[in-house]
């Protein structure tokens, strides 16, 4: 189990936010501390898609190098949220360069999230076919069968990803959520296996301690400010600890629980982070909506 000082971090955190009012003898964090502040797009980013583009329309370039250019600059635009120009980018990559497996693979999250689930699949089948070692397609995969209702085909892609890295909280958390679906004491039984190999300085180990009930709500928000290094890893902390607790909360039929705590991950603008991603797909879930799946796609 990570090593548990959560109320010197917790100071340590107040300091690094320069937040005031905030002392290591309190009985509980500071509200402040616990709302996500949005990330703010950085400078250099906004530089470098300025940059790209500015290439793009002037230098003469390879189809190879356009592709690649237009890779880079849709992976920019997904980092800050315009996932929309990101599409267009990844698109014009692949027309360029077919054989581009990265762009499949965004292109199935995209599929994914707009519930056309039949073309993520072909998505991520590309990607392994290009390229058998790229593990994330596994995932992804998963999600998008997970996501489509279809549990017991996402957990073959789900063992094969937890398995290529088993000391890897996140993976060991998505295939216990997945397992959870058709067996919960199952997927108990089997987390707790699997929780002896985790990696103990990884801040997912205490996400997977919770499902396991070892913490509880609480203590699971103030080991976000475990170790801390920068704002930025709070509000990643945050974005991931929110969507977990409100998967927690929807297993326990707290739909409205499960909905505060997926809006508080959304307001962190970690865009790039698939909690983040995913927590729009799972409000809509929970309000019943269906997804459209021409929905931003052109």
């Amino acid at each position: 189990m990570p090593n548990r000082m959560p109320w010197r971090a917790l100071a340590a955190a107040c300091l690094l936010l320069g937040l005031s009012g905030c002392a290591s003898q309190h009985s509980h964090p500071s509200p402040y501390w616990l709302t996500p502040e949005p990330l703010p797009v950085q400078q250099r980013t906004e530089v470098a898609i300025a940059r790209l583009t500015e290439i793009l329309h002037r230098a003469e370039l390879t189809e190879p190098q356009l592709a690649q250019l237009h890779y880079d600059r849709g992976v920019m635009y997904e980092s800050v949220g315009l996932t929309v120009l990101a599409r267009f980018d990844f698109m014009r990559a692949l027309r360029l360069q077919p054989d581009l497996a990265g762009a499949y693979n965004f292109m199935g999250i995209h599929y994914t999230l707009a519930g056309n689930f039949e073309q993520a699949y072909e998505a991520f089948d590309s990607v392994l076919e290009l390229d058998p070692s790229y593990e994330f397609a596994y995932l992804n995969r998963a999600l998008a069968l997970y996501y489509a209702g279809r549990i017991d085909l996402s957990l073959y892609d789900f063992v094969e990803f937890q398995q290529r890295e088993s000391t890897d909280p996140y993976r060991a958390v998505w295939l216990y959520l997945a397992a959870a679906e058709l067996d919960p004491e199952q997927a108990r039984a089997q987390l707790l296996l699997q929780r002896e190999e985790l990696d103990e300085s990884n801040w997912g180990t205490w996400l997977a301690d919770f499902f396991l009930g070892s913490i509880n709500e609480s203590e699971l928000l103030l080991s976000v400010s475990q170790d801390l290094t920068s704002p930025r890893q709070l509000a990643e902390r945050l974005c991931e600890a929110y969507f977990y607790l409100a998967k927690w909360h929807s297993m326990q039929g707290d739909a409205e629980r499960a909905m505060q705590n997926f809006k508080l991950s959304l307001a962190t603008n970690v865009f790039e982070f698939l909690e983040h991603r995913f927590a729009r797909l799972e409000l809509a879930r929970l309000r019943d909506e269906p997804l459209s799946a021409e929905d931003g796609f052109f």
